[in-house]
């Protein structure tokens, strides 16, 4: 019998590769390759043996641990920066059914009854950090706006530019030192990783406390730094932080820890929660919360049941109570200049919708410009992302901190200057607003025309970029922009995005794609109105909105929670078919080029993400042609030495466990975890001296372990077996794991399709499978009718099951 070993594959790469050499650099490396062939390849050879070593998920240590009183042997140091996969199977020991049979009603309702208190907490909590985001956003970016305005009318454009840009470089600065030397996983969007969790990959720290705050504080630096991305993708992550953090109880690292939240000590029911997390950003940042539902269903969560959509229904509702009323709390002039903004609003119900084959023309032509200009946008980002990863890799946080500043300078350049480049626009006349505008909000901004005029281009440059979007998404505005406004800004707004998205600062993709199509899509509707005149009927911000939602489709490609989202925002219903056309279109012709954003950034994180369908050639593979040709088993009964010799030289995180019967035979009794093995090792009260089953010593195992004492901490950080001590005495007793192992793990056929074992792996969230040899014996055959309450209880199996002790 033969077992999948450990959580990752040995082809999986947990670290970025070293920086690979090219041109003038590729030919000095060879010439010193050949001048000192012996000691190079010495040094190759002991590179690629700890290479070997990291990607089989641990380093080899050629010492033990440091205890006087333990035996030198080779020992395996576990890294907290290794990539582990999740245990979302129930671990079916006896100790767990004996908690099964002594639950009582009372634990039960408080278990079932926490999930509903964890979704309720979930949502307040999301609502609020998502408020405090936007108010510290707008608010810093609306007095950076309104100085350098005043600068330019007193002092002239180049002290305006210095403050302008020092401001937007100081920001960068803070929230790329965060991110680059205290907690680089608040880094980028958080979405590939969130997809990653869900899909049962721990990533290092991407859940922790200190991830959390910096992907807070980050944000705010971010957006208001004015950089070319959004706070939509860090809400989502921040949503699964605060659903992480609130299932582990919180955090013991910086003593904020409840008790009575620390019900749920396993991977599975936390991916429940990380999953209403999930939502809850989304639904925060759009104020859409079916959208934000939709989109855990659809882009984030891997395994998906019925109870926890109502739980994440549930989450998101309480998250739109909570920024409604924070959103009216701020119209008594109580949030500085925050006023309307700092949500994407925008409304277009005063717009006359009704389309006919002339209409849906313009609509097919913008669904193929967003397929082939998102498809052009993850494929460029792919290749700056590559060149960040092996270039400036992760060994030099100092130079990602300068790319970001320096990328943080050119967007200060182009939106400060290329505005002065443009013409004025006198102000339109029967205007029910100031022009130019008052404020920094709105799209009238004067900037360096004279009065009576405003600068279309400083409207979508020289603002925020919700401002930006609720301009282009304005409706009955036919000549506020103009079409070379409308290029420059896409092109320059394209160029922009394409190189920030990935930068050491929390970034999201939502606002950039939303306002790349946005542009050409008010582009479009110009072109209508001009040719139609007043026979188009339809208005010029709707095609923004379709814009908006063909470059979503084309760079995401995600569709139904996108719909619902844009939906949700416009509160336009007869749009819907419209939305859904040139989602379908762009979706379409990206697939057929490049993978999804979000997808590609997983590929080049290494992250072993497991995709919905298996490869063709798995058609044509068993079972066993994939399976780990070591296997490292104990006994039933094993030597506490040989157990953390075993665990001290190799990194898995299971292992079989044998039993010998009377007749010679060996009797596989199932699987028990590395982590459980530690917490044994460690309590020592189940250490015994003799190497026989003792049936006393199993009922005083229950009593003095429970099933918290084997749950995760969170984090990713477990027990370590440097944690452990042991003298000689204790080193030659023996544990009987009886109790332990999980006696009924997922097992197949060696001769079983490996499509079908790749599909079972993923749908059932495992991350062991246990690859035994053809069976020789059939027990019987379960239908789906012999799974049905009322067949047990007409065999009288219910009650049969309730008065049975159980045999350990």
């Amino acid at each position: 019998m033969a077992m999948n070993r450990g959580d990752i594959r040995e082809d999986t790469i947990t670290e970025p590769l070293l920086p690979g050499p090219g041109g003038g650099r590729r030919w000095r490396q060879q010439q010193r390759e050949q001048q000192q062939q012996r000691e190079q390849q010495q040094q190759r050879e002991q590179q690629q043996q700890r290479r070997q070593q990291q990607l089989s998920g641990a380093y080899i240590s050629p010492i033990s641990p440091s205890k006087e009183s333990m035996p030198r042997i080779k020992t395996v140091q576990s890294s907290p920066d290794l990539i582990e996969s999740l245990d979302y199977e129930i671990i079916e020991s006896g100790l767990y059914r004996d908690y099964l049979v002594k639950r009582t009603p009372s634990e039960q309702f408080l278990y079932y009854s926490l999930r509903w208190i964890f979704a309720l907490l979930i949502g307040i909590s999301t609502g609020l950090i998502a408020f405090l985001i936007n108010l510290s956003a707008e608010n810093i970016s609306g007095h950076k706006f309104m100085r350098t305005t005043n600068l330019i009318a007193s002092h002239g454009p180049l002290v305006a530019f210095l403050f302008y840009t020092g401001v937007n470089v100081g920001l960068i600065l803070i929230a790329s030192y965060l991110c680059a030397f205290i907690a680089p996983a608040a880094g980028g969007s958080g979405i590939p990783e969130v997809k990653a969790y869900l899909n049962g990959i721990d990533t290092p720290h991407i859940m922790s406390m200190k991830t959390f705050a910096v992907k807070v504080l980050g944000s705010i630096g971010s957006v208001a730094g004015g950089l070319a991305v959004g706070k939509e993708g860090p809400l989502v992550h921040t949503g699964a932080c605060v659903a992480s953090i609130l299932g582990q109880g919180g955090s013991r690292k910086y003593h904020l820890t409840w008790k009575w939240l620390r019900l749920y000590k396993n991977d599975r029911d936390r991916r429940d929660l990380v999953s209403c997390g999930a939502a809850a950003g989304v639904a925060a940042a759009f104020r859409a919360p079916v959208g934000g539902v939709l989109f855990a269903l659809e882009e984030a969560a891997t395994w998906w049941r019925s109870t926890l959509l109502w739980r994440a229904f549930f989450t998101t509702a309480v998250v739109a109570v909570v920024v409604r009323e924070a959103m009216e709390w701020c119209k008594t002039d109580r949030c500085g200049v925050f006023g309307g903004g700092g949500f994407i609003i925008f409304d277009i119900s005063g717009s006359y919708i009704n389309f006919g084959l002339k209409e849906l023309v313009p609509v097919v032509i913008i669904g193929v410009v967003g397929g082939c200009l998102g498809t052009l946008f993850n494929a460029i980002n792919e290749k700056i992302s590559v060149w960040r990863r092996d270039i400036l890799g992760k060994d030099f946080p100092w130079i990602r901190v300068g790319e970001a500043c320096l990328v943080a300078l050119l967007t200060s350049i182009v939106s400060f200057w290329i505005p002065w480049l443009g013409p004025c626009k006198k102000c339109p006349a029967n205007e029910n607003f100031i022009c130019p505008s008052a404020e920094h909000i709105g799209n009238f901004k004067q900037f360096h025309c004279p009065d009576g005029h405003y600068s279309d281009l400083a409207g979508l440059l020289f603002s925020t970029f919700d401002d930006a979007i609720r301009n282009l998404f304005k409706v009955q505005s036919h000549s506020d922009f103009s079409f070379h406004a409308l290029f420059i800004f896409n092109v320059c707004f394209f160029l922009l995005a394409v190189c920030t998205y990935g930068t050491m600062v929390p970034s999201g993709l939502f606002v950039p794609a939303i306002l790349n199509g946005a542009t050409y899509g008010r582009a479009v509707g110009m072109v209508m109105k001009t040719y139609y005149g007043v026979e188009s009927q339809i208005d010029e911000g709707t095609y923004a909105v379709l814009g908006a939602a063909s470059f979503l489709g084309g760079s995401m490609r995600m569709t139904v929670s996108l719909c619902i989202i844009l939906l949700e925002l416009t509160g336009q219903t007869k749009v819907l078919p419209l939305v859904m056309l040139v989602l379908l279109i762009s979706k379409t012709i990206g697939d057929n080029f490049n993978e999804a954003i979000y997808d590609i950034h997983l590929r080049l994180k290494r992250i072993p993400f497991l995709e919905p369908r298996p490869d063709e050639f798995m058609r044509h593979l068993r079972a066993r042609d994939c399976i780990s040709t070591k296997l490292i088993s104990f006994n039933a009964v094993e030597r506490v030495g040989t157990i953390f010799e075993t665990l001290a030289t190799y990194p898995y995180n299971s292992f079989p466990v044998h039993e010998l019967l009377p007749n010679g035979q060996s009797s596989f009794q199932g699987l028990v975890l590395r982590n459980h093995l530690l917490v044994l090792l460690k309590s020592k009260k189940s250490f015994q001296e003799s190497s026989t089953c003792e049936p006393e010593r199993h009922k005083r195992a229950i009593t003095s372990h429970t099933l918290i004492d084997f749950g995760k901490p969170g984090t990713g950080r477990g027990m370590t077996l440097d944690q452990i001590t042991l003298d000689d005495v204790e080193m030659n007793m023996y544990i009987d794991l009886h109790l332990f192992v999980n006696s009924s793990p997922y097992t197949v056929s060696e001769n079983m399709m490996l499509s079908k074992v790749y599909t079972l792996f993923r749908q059932l969230g495992l991350r062991h499978l246990c690859v035994v040899p053809k069976p020789s014996k059939i027990v019987g055959i379960i239908t789906r009718k012999d799974l049905l309450p009322e067949v047990f209880e007409d065999r009288k199996l219910s009650h049969r099951l309730h008065k049975e002790s159980f045999v350990y």
